[in-house]
């Protein structure tokens, strides 16, 4: 799913090609796109672009008369800038936004239709969608301990929670705990304040360093690589990878459609975090440590 630094680079290139621009139409695809009926949506055809926003990990973008047109890309969902009336081919295709000098292709990938699109009126229209996630990088440290502490979480659930922040999923916490040296599976309310204060800068370093990456990998072109595995990751999607630190291999816990990556060495003191598929079928045989690991690989 794209996560605030994609979705920073995503709007950077929107207002570039449709800001003050008029959307001419809206072409959709997919019955299940649009889940809102009031406003209509023929409602927004013909409006000039006023703003554009980020809320959570949803664009917003704002039209003449106080209209909002709020897309969630959800996991698979891309967008794509294309020459005025390309053709909208299910089933990857969702909707095209016609604009003077271009369209704006939405896709997703995959059978499950899980992307989004709300048309809503004004500020009380958007607060309905906001899920009410913290902006971390907006927030002083004693608001986001506050807010990081008000339940007893693990770390990469409170995280990835956009009730409780905004803009961080699956890829970006994985590195996020990496960089602060924290185990995915950490309690918030039994951090030390020190440890509150490593990973809140660790947020604020790594959101801002992958957003200043993204933006120069772009170049003022329109992002056409958006994805949740990238080159220079330190540990999402580096299974058995050697650590960037310690050399040491990543390891993983499964669940779903989602898998968390983390460093033993450097986050878990060496400890092996239970997968729930394997430990299942190990039972009392899991290894608890990378030592017990590479003995039973051996065998």
């Amino acid at each position: 799913m794209p996560e605030l630094p994609d979705i920073t680079v995503y709007l950077d290139a929107l207002d570039q090609r449709i800001l003050n621009k008029t959307l001419q139409n809206l072409r959709i695809a997919s019955p299940f796109l649009l889940r809102t009926a009031a406003p209509p949506l023929a409602d927004t055809f013909g409006k000039e672009v006023l703003q554009l926003r980020r809320l959570g990990k949803r664009i917003c973008i704002g039209l003449e008369g106080d209209l909002w047109l709020v897309l969630h890309l959800m996991i698979a969902g891309r967008l794509h800038w294309k020459p005025r009336g390309v053709k909208v081919s299910p089933p990857r295709g969702l909707a095209a936004f016609d604009f003077p000098d271009g369209s704006l292709l939405w896709t997703e990938a995959g059978s499950k239709k899980r992307a989004s699109l709300h048309v809503v009126q004004g500020e009380a229209g958007l607060a309905a969608l906001d899920p009410g996630g913290l902006e971390v990088l907006d927030s002083s440290l004693a608001q986001f301990s506050a807010r990081l502490t008000a339940a007893n979480h693990t770390l990469k659930r409170a995280l990835t929670d956009p009730r409780l922040f905004s803009g961080i999923g699956n890829a970006y916490s994985d590195e996020i705990l990496w960089d602060a040296q924290l185990g995915p599976l950490a309690l918030t309310q039994k951090l030390s304040a020190a440890e509150i204060a490593r990973l809140y800068e660790a947020i604020r370093r790594s959101l801002s360093e992958w957003t200043a990456r993204l933006r120069a990998e772009a170049a003022g072109a329109f992002p056409e690589k958006v994805t949740a595995f990238r080159p220079g990751m330190a540990v999402h999607g580096r299974y058995k990878l050697p650590c960037p630190r310690c050399s040491t291999p990543v390891q993983r816990i499964r669940y779903a459609d989602n898998e968390t990556n983390y460093c033993p060495t450097c986050q878990t003191n060496g400890r092996l975090l239970a997968d729930r598929g394997l430990s299942r079928l190990l039972g009392a045989d899991w290894p608890r440590t990378l030592a017990e690991l590479e003995l039973l690989t051996q065998r």
